[in-house]
């Protein structure tokens, strides 16, 4: 969710289960007290608030200094999740999440469990073996601070490979527990146009995979299949421990009904 997204997520809450994490953006047209307040909201209604904090977008120390103290003063700074940020070149003097874990102030102000990102198929703006390696050296630091992390991946429409990331994961000792990210029942093409910002494949045979077609946009689709197909070749030996997160381009509520529903049909 964003900070404007406070009565969304009231309008919602009854059918998200209490104690679910709900991340908290960090756009750049929001201010402080805005992402203070959004992350109170989440806790007030009885969720576990995740906020987010941009590297790039930070001016200074002190900016990072304020945000944390304001979560901790909240009682909201348990949990954080860490990325590098939309600016081409970073706005103070954090170019990317591991500079972040590197100061120290994360467990300064009380956070516990971090979170980081995850790229199954790449990142538009940042090559493979770079991706690689700053995740080694995030779990790495994780570790050297005993700071609990995990990871949440960007979303895509193929298990295929999602899974074969994940399977590289562990093959390189990386043991931090994994989120797969999944978008929430949402207009094909808002689902196009984030995937093609965001550098996730949408060719015709992977979205027929998923559960629509590029010749028809004008409707919706869920995670329905995907979800399903990944259940079915999860393999905790190989994967290990795996998790959903729902991008919810098409709103909390419609997002949460739809889960609820998956749900009840899964167990019926």
């Amino acid at each position: 969710m964003t900070g404007k997204d406070v009565p969304g997520l009231e309008e919602a809450q009854g059918s998200i289960p209490q104690g679910t994490r709900i991340n908290v953006t960090f756009l750049g047209n929001e201010d402080l007290e805005t992402r203070l307040a959004a992350a109170r909201a989440v806790k007030r209604l009885g969720f576990v608030p995740v906020p987010h904090i941009s590297a790039r977008r930070l001016d200074s120390r002190e900016e990072f200094e304020r945000f944390l103290a304001g979560l901790r003063a909240d009682g909201t700074c348990d949990n954080v999740f860490l990325v590098g940020g939309d600016p081409a070149a970073p706005e103070g003097p954090y170019a990317d999440s591991l500079s972040l874990i590197d100061t120290g102030l994360l467990q300064k102000y009380g956070v516990r469990h971090v979170g980081v990102t995850g790229y199954p198929e790449g990142h538009p703006a940042i090559d493979g073996p770079t991706l690689w390696s700053a995740l080694q050296d995030k779990h790495a630091a994780l570790a050297a601070q005993t700071l609990e992390g995990g990871v949440i991946t960007q979303f895509g429409f193929d298990v295929a490979p999602v899974l074969a990331w994940v399977e590289e994961v562990r093959r390189q000792g990386i043991t931090l527990p994994i989120r797969i990210g999944v978008p929430g029942p949402a207009g094909i093409k808002r689902l196009m146009s984030y995937a093609a910002r965001f550098g996730v494949g949408t060719s015709a045979s992977v979205v027929k995979k998923y559960g629509f077609s590029l010749t028809n946009l004008m409707g919706t689709a869920g995670p329905d299949r995907f979800l399903r197909d990944l259940s079915a070749a999860h393999d905790p030996e190989r994967h290990g421990d795996m998790k959903i997160h729902f991008y919810t381009f098409g709103g909390l509520k419609a997002t949460s009904d739809w889960a609820a529903r998956f749900r009840k049909e899964s167990l019926a």
